[in-house]
């Protein structure tokens, strides 16, 4: 198992305490809702319109010219739903504060996000991108293909430094990374980076097991769509950053138009609610197997972050598209995150888009497989995963003590 220590119990990490003194997990059922009862609601109402009327034009102007100035969400009554949206704010709030971060902007995918941070870099002549591997394939696509007229730099941790141009906007790490859960010592490499920020793909540990302005990350993203909503119905992307950046990305997203809808953000505000509680049992759930996985004679490696978790990879020594065509339990699918587990081969599909040689050198082999743990009875997962593993070679010596005996 690649993993030097024991990892970070979950239980222990919900018990990290917010700017507010509030525990996270309290945070996570409240943020967002604190005006709730003074309206006499206890559910966050869902507004769905897209305009909203004004019978001040003057004053309305004067608002609008405030936020082409500034990006500031603008005071008073909504404007118009491009601009904003009260269900989508609540949702802002919260995860703002689950992040330990002034302020953040939702999008309507992980993608739009990352797409709306490198504008805003490009924006300024800072279209140069230091990133390290692996990262989520579309993202590796989106830089390597210059799409958005970016340059990138691919790098190790400890490069960082040396990589760094005048025209360099921002740094890029995963951590734990997809589909490899490598991790990266976030605090070090907020220091390499000096004046550029950093930003830190935060979707596998969500907020319950990092907070990574916590460790000098400037800017936070996240797929939404993946723990944070967390039952597998609801596209979205954040940043969480500070309010000055927060600004220029709402520009960016009234711009573009990459907005949220109201009842994605009505979705994710509930997916909050039960945040701590779902990475805790699915944790839980995927140490067991980790431990069962590491064990087995018929896997050759298995990945798990330090940090703990509910995603694990590993390799088999089998063919890996046999065991995804034989699980039934299991769902052979992209995304992860859900309540139920899902499993899928990233050089055939999260990956793919990434060049063959690129993704090799970063850990992502044809024998990987990548495991998104649920909610289900861990007996239950491991009878279909032992299944879809097929029958043990006579005389293999399980990965653990192969391991001590090399030792």
């Amino acid at each position: 198992m690649d993993s030097a220590r024991t990892p970070t119990s979950p239980s222990d990490a919900v018990r990290i305490t917010a700017a507010t003194g509030r525990a996270l997990a309290t945070e996570a059922v409240h943020a967002g809702r604190d005006d709730l009862a003074g309206q006499g609601l206890h559910a966050p109402p869902i507004d769905l319109s897209t305009t909203y009327p004004s019978y001040d034009s003057r004053g309305e102007a004067a608002r609008i010219d405030a936020f082409a100035a500034t990006g500031a969400e603008p005071d008073g009554p909504p404007v118009y739903g491009r601009l904003g949206n009260p269900t989508v704010a609540r949702f802002e709030t919260a995860l703002a504060k689950l992040e330990g971060t002034e302020s953040a902007v939702a999008f309507a995918s992980g993608m739009a996000a990352l797409s709306a941070v490198l504008l805003v870099r490009g924006s300024m002549g800072l279209r140069h991108v230091v990133a390290v591997r692996p990262l989520y394939g579309c993202s590796d696509h989106l830089l390597t293909a210059g799409l958005l007229g970016s340059e990138v730099t691919w790098t190790d941790p400890a490069g960082v430094a040396d990589a760094l141009r005048p025209d360099t906007g921002l740094v890029l790490v995963e951590s734990p990374a997809n589909p490899t859960l490598a991790e990266v010592d976030l605090r070090a490499v907020a220091h390499a980076c000096g004046s550029v920020p950093l930003l830190v793909d935060n979707t596998f540990a969500t907020p319950v097991l990092q907070r990574p302005a916590e460790h000098g990350a400037r800017l936070v993203l996240h797929s939404a769509t993946k723990y944070l909503g967390g039952h597998g119905d609801v596209l979205a992307g954040m940043v969480a950053c500070d309010e000055e950046f927060a600004g220029r990305l709402r520009q960016v997203r009234f711009a573009t138009g990459g907005v949220l809808h109201p009842l994605a953000g009505y979705l994710l505000l509930r997916g909050l609610s039960t945040l701590p509680v779902r990475v805790r049992a699915a944790s839980a759930n995927a140490a067991e197997l980790v431990a069962r996985l590491a064990a087995d004679p018929r896997v050759a490696r298995v990945h798990y972050p330090r940090i703990g978790g509910a995603m694990v990879s590993f390799e088999v020594h089998g063919d890996p598209h046999e065991l995804i065509g034989r699980v039934r339990l299991i769902t052979p699918a992209v995304s992860l995150g859900s309540v139920d587990t899902l499993i899928q081969h990233p050089a055939s599909i999260s990956h793919r888009i990434v060049d063959a040689d690129d993704r090799r050198g970063a850990g992502v082999g044809d024998r990987l497989l990548r495991l998104s743990v649920g909610l289900e009875d861990v007996d239950d997962l491991w009878a279909d995963l032992d299944r879809a593993l097929g029958e043990r070679a006579p005389g293999a010596i399980p990965l653990r003590e192969a391991l001590s005996g090399a030792e």
